[in-house]
C-alpha cells in the first residue's frame, strides 16, 4: 500500500461532516490527527480510520471550547513531531432556543468553539504553512452563514463569523502555495440538532443532506484549492438572502427553526 507523507488534522472528526472527511482522507493513506471531547468515541474513530488506510492516527481528546483547548493541540501534535499540511476546523456546537432564554454560559461556548479555537487554530498552523509556502485549510462555514437565524441566533452569527473571515484571509493568500476553503452545507444529518435541542424542528425533519455527499464536496473542493463548497439546494437559498431584507429572511428562517407539530400534538390540538 502507498503511504502519504503528508498529515491531515481535522476537529469535530468524530462523528457527521467531519467524520465523513476523515474517512475520505483515511481512504488515501493520509497520516491522521484526529481531534474531539470524549476520548472513547475518540478511539473507536481511530480504529476505523485505520481500517480504512489510515498510515497512522494521533488521537487528542479536547476541549476546544476552553481558552487553551487549541493551543493544547498545536503543542500536543509538534511534541509527536508532526508536521500538519492540512487542516480541516470542522468543530462546531450550537443551542436551540430564544437567545434571552439560553444561559450566557452555553452562549460562550458557542463563540469559543465555533470562534476563537477555530482562529487561534488556523493562525497556528496558517503560520507554519507559509513559512512552507505550502498547505490546505478547510472551515466550515454553513447556509446559516448568509441567514440570520431566530432560535439559533449566536450558531447562526457564528458562522456568518467564519464566512466572513474564511474570505479576507482567502485574498490576504493571494500569490502563496497556501490554500483555504469554506465549506457551505445546508441542514446535515448528523448528531448536531440533537446536540443543540433541535431535532423536532423543521429543519432537522425536511430532508437532511447526507453527511458522506456533503463531506466529498469539501474534501473535492480542498483539494483543488477552490474558495467554496456549496452543498446542493445551498445556492438558491444564498441567492434569495442577497436580494431580501434581513428581516425577512429572519423570518423564513426561524419558520425552518420551529418545531414541527407531532400526530400526537395534532390530535390533542382536535380534542
Amino acid at each position: 500500500m502507498k503511504t502519504n507523507q503528508q498529515t491531515v488534522l481535522i476537529t469535530g472528526a468524530s462523528s457527521g461532516i467531519g467524520l465523513e472527511i476523515a474517512k475520505l482522507f483515511a481512504q488515501e493513506n493520509y497520516n491522521m490527527v484526529i481531534v474531539a471531547r470524549y476520548k472513547e468515541k475518540l478511539r473507536d474513530t481511530a480504529f476505523q480510520l485505520l481500517e480504512l488506510g489510515a498510515h497512522n492516527v494521533l488521537s487528542i481528546s479536547e476541549d476546544l471550547s476552553t481558552h487553551e483547548g487549541a493551543q493544547k493541540v498545536y503543542d500536543t501534535i509538534y511534541e509527536h513531531g508532526h508536521q500538519v499540511d492540512i487542516l480541516v476546523n470542522d468543530a462546531g456546537v450550537g443551542v436551540h432556543g430564544k437567545f434571552a432564554e439560553i444561559p450566557f454560559e452555553k452562549d460562550q461556548e458557542i463563540i469559543h468553539l465555533n470562534i476563537l479555537s477555530l482562529v487561534h487554530l488556523t493562525k497556528l498552523f496558517l503560520k507554519d504553512m507559509l513559512r512552507r509556502d505550502n498547505g490546505k485549510i478547510l472551515q466550515l462555514a454553513s447556509v446559516a452563514s448568509y441567514q440570520p437565524t431566530p432560535l439559533l441566533a449566536v450558531y447562526a452569527a457564528s458562522k456568518a463569523f467564519v464566512l466572513s473571515f474564511t474570505d479576507a484571509v482567502i485574498n490576504e493568500l493571494k500569490g502563496t502555495g497556501v490554500t483555504m476553503t469554506a465549506l457551505i452545507p445546508s441542514a446535515t444529518d448528523t448528531d448536531f440538532f440533537n446536540r443543540a435541542g433541535a431535532e423536532n424542528t423543521k429543519a432537522a425533519q425536511n430532508d437532511p443532506e447526507d453527511p458522506a455527499v456533503v463531506a466529498k464536496l469539501g474534501f473535492d473542493a480542498l483539494m483543488n484549492g477552490e474558495h467554496h463548497a456549496t452543498a446542493p439546494g445551498v445556492k438558491k437559498q444564498i441567492f434569495m438572502s442577497s436580494v431580501m431584507s434581513n428581516e425577512n429572511i429572519a423570518a423564513m428562517a426561524r419558520k425552518q427553526m420551529e418545531e414541527e407539530q407531532t400526530d400526537r400534538d395534532k390530535t390533542d390540538k382536535d380534542i
